[in-house]
């Protein structure tokens, strides 16, 4: 439900302007375009940020063969030769480019349920693991990895444990009838718990020399198994939870409010935060099947973006999404160049997002004021 906006003017000057219907249009374009600045600048970001990735790895290929790869790939010529072309396909196309998208999907989810986790609980220490998604969807994989046969049957298993995680502590909330938030918020810390021991539990009984190792490098996070076949399995459930958000984001902005509040201007809040819940809850668990446990990322691009974009939700999610893709993205370039060997996802964005919320913490207070 939309929430109509009414301006009072406050000067004799301000009420004139308001009555002349070019400046009511010249003040609704320079609202558009303060609201289209933080998502254009946020797009050509990530726009560049894979550009400049695809010419990154231990093969090298600079900036001007990739632009003419494409041209001569889309729109055609004979600008590289047929031999180049082949080891170029081989090289954008099949190895760096899905991984790529890979972490572009995956820094979106988690950044967009994050922000649309803090806007419902108004708490900006929220990140995407407060229901236990992130526990419950390790705990499926290992379990998956101890006992499956095939690969697609643990990510599988992955995200139903994620799934059964955030069904355990919004069924612990539907208990308690009075303030349902701190509910939800104890619910998810109760079910992050078991499914934390569980998982615990899952390592201690497996093979230590086959299956543990597998577990604790899944745990780890890392997009080297990440393929066009998983990518085509996962990115429209993912992509269709982040729409139902982004529909949600003036929802959510109402919620911020209060739930008092929002049942007085006729938004349910029930309904509201279920679906947040089931949204948030899908593309989370999905990003443990593509890439493991990738934390951080969720608490921290909101923060920042927030810093650009504002409170307003129909702005920050977006915002949210494309630079969480860019940051990610970046991240796993560190993670693969940085050493000789190839860094777990989940360390590097541990090593880059504390220092960086420690940061970032000091003006995240303006954005919420």
């Amino acid at each position: 439900m939309s929430v109509p906006e009414v301006a009072l003017p406050d000067r004799p000057h301000q009420a004139a302007e308001a009555s002349s219907p070019a400046a009511a249009v010249g003040s609704r374009l320079l609202h558009i375009a303060r609201g289209a600045a933080p998502l254009l600048g946020s797009a050509l970001l990530l726009a560049a940020t894979m550009l400049v990735s695809l010419s990154l790895g231990k093969y090298k290929v600079s900036l001007r063969e990739i632009a003419l790869y494409f041209w001569q790939r889309w729109v055609g010529g004979n600008a590289i030769a047929a031999d180049r072309m082949a080891l170029l396909n081989g090289v954008l196309m099949e190895i760096r480019l899905p991984r790529i998208l890979a972490a572009a999907l995956v820094g979106s989810a988690l950044s967009a349920s994050g922000a649309s986790f803090q806007a419902m609980f108004v708490n900006p220490l929220v990140s995407p693991s407060l229901l236990g998604v992130l526990a419950g969807a390790s705990f499926g994989a290992a379990l998956g990895i101890v006992y499956l046969k095939t690969w697609f049957a643990v990510e599988v298993a992955t995200f139903i444990g994620g799934l059964a995680a955030v069904m355990l502590a919004v069924g612990i909330a539907s208990i308690y009838r009075n303030n349902s938030t701190i509910m939800l918020v104890l619910g998810g810390i109760i079910s992050g718990a078991l499914f934390t021991s569980l998982l615990s539990l899952v390592k201690y009984l497996s093979d230590p020399f086959n299956q543990l190792p597998t577990i604790v490098s899944w745990l780890m996070g890392s997009l080297t198994l990440t393929d066009r076949s998983m990518l085509g399995k996962v990115s429209i459930p993912i992509l269709g939870g982040l729409l139902l958000l982004l529909l949600l984001s003036r929802h959510l902005n109402v919620l911020s409010m209060g739930d008092e509040e929002a049942h007085a201007l006729g938004v349910n809040v029930r309904a509201v935060r279920l679906l947040v819940i089931f949204a948030a809850t899908v593309v989370s668990a999905l990003t443990v099947v593509i890439a493991g446990t990738i934390g951080w990322v969720g608490l921290i691009v909101p923060h920042f973006t927030r810093m650009i974009t504002g409170p307003d939700n129909t702005r920050l999610i977006p915002a949210s999404m494309l630079i969480g893709a860019a940051y990610l993205i970046v991240v796993d370039s560190i993670a693969r160049l940085a050493f000789t060997f190839e860094l777990p996802i989940g360390i590097v964005t541990a090593l880059v997002g504390i220092p960086c919320f420690a940061v970032v913490l000091r003006n995240a207070r303006k954005g919420w004021n």
